[in-house]
């Protein structure tokens, strides 16, 4: 994230963008925006300035230590970076330096901790409210927000300052933006709801219970091993449940760019199965591009901007195997961010589009079953009938008024 307010130019222009989103909507789509708010690119223009030992507008715009020497931040940071005597806290890798929302909990003793209601802090938050109207005000229809909890540092266990901070948020877009959608990358539906999101994803980190979905293994409830236990997902999905009751949705996605491929699970029948289940669940279904279509996670590769075992998850869209790099784009080979998938079998929708038996056509008609049947749909109930520890079948009933629907699973 190097410029908040320009489109990467590997992506195109800010003109481009602007038809993207006139195209979208006269479809009938709308497009989300990826928001990172916690840290920049250490290319950014702000963080340039920041680094400067000269104090400037931009100079607490980050978290920057006292001193190169001593001990370091517990949160990460790196030392002898700028001209600045100081060390800049991190918020993940070393080339994304946090931006600085304040501290919760200032240590007296460490005078660079700066209060939430610090007047540079306070700037910040004011330019980042101006970044988010700037998209809007463009054409897109909301945001998904990358790693919303991370904002305030020593924050307590429940964010309280950091769902602060999105609450005011959620009270612009609902002044100035009604239509706006606010997604959370939290993974915890029963924090972030409260905070003003509209939805926030079950995730891989974080409370056990999506990984005991899928991505365990054998022992993943989905896998056709048949060695699952449900109830770690229906304990967690109960409780936060009855907390975000009436708040928002809780999003259960058939996977992401952090995580391997869902397709690594098993054969088609487990993915049929799988996408019956995502697809009958309340909340707002989200299939990860190639899920559908049951795209491979592509191991050993090279990483790629801090993906590392991840990056397998990130390879182009494969659209047709018979045209040159699967129909992703027309520009050379070297040119792609990561390789297309060119193993015997490797799935294409232009390969599975004419064939009604497809695993691309069966999500489609999932698809339409879910939305011509609203007993099916985001706020309909949810009641388990048969979930019990270490057994087959899972069922469960949706319900809205007289409307009833069982739904039985049984991947082993």
């Amino acid at each position: 994230m190097s410029d908040y307010y320009r489109i990467a130019p590997r992506y195109g222009t800010n003109a481009d963008m602007r038809r993207l989103f006139a195209k979208a909507s006269k479809l009938g789509i709308r497009i989300l925006l990826d928001l990172v708010p916690g840290h920049t690119s250490n290319q950014h223009s702000w963080f340039v300035q920041s680094c400067r030992a000269q104090k400037n507008k931009f100079t607490n715009w980050f978290v920057w230590t006292d001193s190169v020497w001593g001990s370091a931040s517990p949160m990460g940071s790196v030392s002898g970076y700028a001209e600045r005597d100081a060390q800049y806290v991190t918020n993940f890798f070393w080339f994304q330096p946090a931006l600085n929302y304040g501290f919760a909990k200032p240590d007296p003793g460490k005078k660079w901790q700066l209060p939430t209601k610090h007047p540079d802090v306070l700037a910040l938050k004011r330019e980042m409210k101006n970044v988010i109207r700037f998209w809007l005000d463009m054409g897109a229809a909301g945001y998904r927000v990358d790693m919303a909890a991370s904002l305030v540092k020593n924050d307590d266990a429940k964010k309280t300052a950091t769902s602060a901070f999105w609450r005011d948020i959620r009270k612009m877009l609902d002044r100035e933006y009604p239509e706006a959608v606010l997604i959370s990358e939290w993974g915890e539906p029963d924090l972030s709801l409260n905070a003003g999101f509209h939805m926030d994803f079950m995730l891989h980190f974080g409370p056990p219970a999506y990984n005991s979905l899928f991505r365990s293994g054998d022992k993943s409830f989905f896998s056709p091993a048949g060695k699952g236990d449900i109830t770690l997902f229906t304990d967690y999905y109960a409780k936060i449940m009855s907390k975000a009751a009436g708040r928002g949705h809780i999003c259960i996605p058939s996977g992401n760019h952090d995580m391997e491929r869902i397709a690594e699970l098993g054969g088609e029948e487990t993915l049929r199965t799988v996408f019956v289940f995502l697809l009958t669940m309340p909340g707002v279904p989200f299939i990860y591009y190639g899920d559908e279509i049951g795209m491979r996670h592509q191991k050993q590769l090279v990483s790629k901007e801090g993906g590392y075992g991840r990056t397998g998850a990130r390879t182009p869209m494969q659209w047709d195997s018979r045209r040159k790099n699967c129909g992703f784009s027309r520009g050379k080979e070297s040119s792609l961010y990561l390789p297309v998938d060119k193993s015997r079998g490797a799935p294409s929708v232009a390969g599975q589009e004419n064939n009604q038996e497809s695993l691309l056509n069966f999500v489609r008609r999932l698809s339409g079953i879910r939305r011509d049947n609203p007993v099916l749909g985001a706020k309909a109930l949810f009641k388990p009938l048969f979930a019990e520890k270490g057994r087959y079948p899972f069922i469960y009933m949706r319900s809205l008024g007289a409307s009833k629907a069982v739904v039985a699973l049984n991947p082993s």
